[in-house]
């Protein structure tokens, strides 16, 4: 308890990390990959890659889909990535068509449909804690592959099709595939291992880089057709809670502008030895950004979401998300927690109000953080409260 915390997130990787090791602390595993694949980054343009795999068979599915987590608690999203041991190859990022046995199996595994069976041999017993931050999903710990392989393999045909498409623009491969109804999750795992794009540009893609490269080219793409609807005519606000995180998507009758503020409490994820609130803030006006986000791959997934929404209702809004995250948050566990807990949000009923005032005053009873200190730290807010408009002149 020496971290002042009321759960210890040191004992919490602890737990979860022991029951595990009996079944993992060995040099095979033989198991069904969810399927799973990493990708990843330090020492670009070399990098790691190879399956993740559990140490038993079965219908492992849930274990990486994100999509179906919403709802689940830290404990119980930490227990199921946990048991993931990550196998290490290393690789250039060009060698996408490398005919390595390692790297075919990587490929195909990333296009599975199904839970294909694994078995694979390393060069040592997997060591390490718990991956975890807030781009990707936690994982268990690595080993580098001496031995892969691969049996009642089934390629989903959706990604199968693209995949052999070597004159199709990466760009179009996500937003077709996404439009065809695959998972955003699979599509990220795909362009991982360089399945999409023009043959000679194909690359493998580091995982927490392609989990914000598909949201951010999928929330452009919708983008696109969003800017060119009618306005809502009222403000919404949407809200929800998960994993001791307080919710507010504020929809605003204006052209397109957007933005996430975010609200860590001391002793929460990436605010563990703080003794004072730390507020991040990012956003867009009707242009765009020219820069990335400082906040990272939680502004592009949350992006995505409200869009997501404004097209299938094919009407435009300004949008100002703002999210506390309170001391239960103990452990980072992807990017995916933004965009599933915007999107549940979004499929809930929305408070209507007629002022920009009387949705503030509810959202103030929602979160603990006071309306003017979000407004303080906010753009969109204070261009919509204080910045003069034609209308007003001519109005």
């Amino acid at each position: 308890m020496l971290c002042g915390k009321d759960r210890c997130s040191v004992i919490a990787r602890f737990h979860s990390t022991l029951k595990a090791k009996e079944r993992i602390d060995r040099l095979n595993i033989d198991g069904a990959s969810p399927p799973s694949v990493f990708v990843g980054r330090y020492g670009y343009p070399k990098v790691a890659i190879g399956p993740m795999i559990p140490p038993y068979h079965g219908d492992t599915s849930l274990m990486d889909t994100p999509e179906r987590w919403a709802g689940m608690s830290i404990d119980d999203i930490i227990d199921l990535r946990s048991n993931l041991v990550r196998g290490m190859h290393w690789v250039e990022v060009t060698d996408v068509e490398n005919p390595d046995r390692v790297v075919t199996r990587t490929r195909e595994l990333a296009l599975a449909k199904n839970p294909p069976d694994v078995f694979a041999e390393f060069k040592r017993r997997p060591f390490g804690r718990l991956t975890l931050n807030d781009d990707v999903q936690p994982f268990g710990p690595s080993a580098p592959l001496t031995k892969f392989d691969v049996s009642n393999f089934k390629m989903d045909n959706r990604l199968e099709k693209v995949s052999y498409d070597t004159e199709l623009l990466a760009r179009d491969a996500i937003v077709s595939l996404y439009e065809g109804g695959t998972m955003i999750s699979q599509i990220q795992r795909a362009f991982s291992v360089g399945s999409f794009g023009l043959a000679k540009r194909r690359r493998f893609v580091p995982t927490r880089w392609s989990i914000t490269a598909v949201d951010s080219q999928l929330g452009s793409n919708l983008l696109q057709y969003t800017k060119t609807y009618p306005l809502i005519n009222e403000y919404r606000i949407y809200e929800t809670r998960s994993l001791d995180n307080r919710w507010i998507i504020l929809m605003l009758p204006t052209s397109w502008k957007y933005e996430l503020i975010e609200a860590w409490y001391p002793k929460t994820a990436w605010n563990p030895y703080g003794d004072k609130i730390a507020i991040m803030a990012d956003h867009e006006f009707f242009d765009g950004r020219t820069t990335y986000a400082s906040i990272g791959g939680c502004y592009y997934a949350a992006r995505l979401a409200v869009n997501e929404l404004l097209t299938r209702e094919r009407r435009q809004a300004g949008v100002c998300i703002m999210r506390e995250s309170h001391p239960g948050y103990i452990l980072p566990v992807g990017v995916w927690n933004v965009r599933e807990n915007v999107r549940a949000a979004l499929r809930n009923q929305p408070r209507r109000f007629r002022t920009l005032k009387d949705a503030l005053i509810h959202a103030s009873t929602v979160l603990d953080i006071p309306v003017s200190r979000w407004i303080k730290n906010s753009a969109v807010l204070k261009d919509v409260l204080y910045q003069r408009r034609i209308d007003d002149i001519w109005g």
